[in-house]
């Protein structure tokens, strides 16, 4: 597997990262445990050394899960978790909370977790407005000095808020959604000021969902405990618009002799040289197929042919449902 590295941080991985969310919640049912853990290494043995999870996902399980998975592997490993969310009993759904104290608490428990004694890339998950980022910055400045925390990152965070942050403490890694479906960071500025102040970029849901690796539908039924069920962009009509993307995919991706999956990661991994897609997945095959785009090789031409597509077609539906997008670009 080729290596990456964020930015100027210094932190390299591996070019396709893991994202482990979806082996414990938000796309129906999770994964057997053992299955998982059997995948999380095979994924090490096959080059991956890039984890991305979070305190929030179960919540607590899913750090529980990559503990256990990664713990014989710790060293040959990137692992990132996340906090910014109250997720203390009664607290609202998506309530926030990044207040300094807190910021500890959950490193505390997170390491704990995770079964290792520092966490590579400590994200927050989404911008508090009642906590300056200053002391967001501050707090895990300190967590760094004390060696609980290697790298700092920001997630779904608008330029205001990263350029102050990065003031206060050099970021390593921004995360965002990005893909040939929702290219946000390509308008808002993000990716652009990534590039200015040498911050790695790591696009969150680079295959859509699983809309853009071809596998889905207009027939395809989610369980009622799956995201999408509320996503504007997986409702029938969105869904069935939104097939014309897919279609080209397909009949590019045949003529490139490659999976729709697989050409959608090489886009991203084109884009920028410090751009790290986390791809999640249960499947042992799904995980191969998603490492083979880092071999696909898109020329200029490719490139072009792609993004008249992409904007000739276009995409129906929002990205998420309106009360989740209200906490980015903060």
């Amino acid at each position: 597997m080729k290596k990456r590295t964020l930015g100027k941080s210094g932190l390299e991985v591996s070019a396709i990262g893991l994202g482990t969310m979806g082996m414990t919640m938000a796309y129906g049912a999770g994964g057997d445990e053992q299955e998982m853990i059997t995948l999380m290494r095979a994924a090490v043995e096959r080059g991956i050394t890039f984890f991305d999870t979070a305190e929030a996902y179960g919540p607590h399980t899913n750090e529980e899960l990559v503990g256990k998975g990664l713990e014989p592997v710790r060293d040959r490993v990137v692992i990132a978790t996340k906090f910014g969310f109250d997720l203390s009993p009664g607290a609202p759904m998506l309530a926030l909370n990044s207040r300094p104290e807190h910021i500890r608490a959950v490193a505390e428990a997170s390491l704990k977790r995770l079964r290792t004694d520092r966490i590579d890339l400590f994200y927050q998950h989404r911008v508090d407005p009642n906590v300056p980022i200053e002391e967001v910055a501050g707090t895990v400045k300190d967590l760094i000095a004390e060696g609980k925390v290697l790298h700092y990152g920001l997630c779904e965070a608008g330029t205001a808020t990263i350029r102050k942050a990065h003031a206060v403490l050099p970021l390593s890694a921004v995360q965002s959604e990005y893909s040939l479906w929702t290219r946000d960071v390509e308008q808002n500025g993000v990716l652009a000021l990534c590039e200015e102040l040498g911050i790695g970029f790591v696009p969150f849901t680079p295959l859509g969902a699983g809309f853009l690796t071809g596998k889905i539908t207009t027939a395809t039924q989610f369980a009622a405990d799956d995201a999408r069920v509320f996503s504007p962009r997986f409702a029938p009509e969105a869904m069935a618009a939104n097939m014309a993307l897919v279609e080209f995919l397909n009949d590019f991706a045949k003529q490139k002799q490659a999976t729709p999956a697989q050409i959608a990661l090489a886009w991203l991994l084109a884009q920028k040289p410090w751009i790290v897609p986390i791809p999640g997945t249960k499947k042992l095959s799904r995980l191969e197929e998603n490492m083979g785009s880092a071999e696909v090789e898109l020329t200029p031409a490719d490139l072009d042919v792609i993004a008249e597509n992409a904007a000739r077609i276009g995409v129906v539906g929002a990205r998420l449902p309106e009360f989740v997008l209200s906490l980015s670009g903060r």
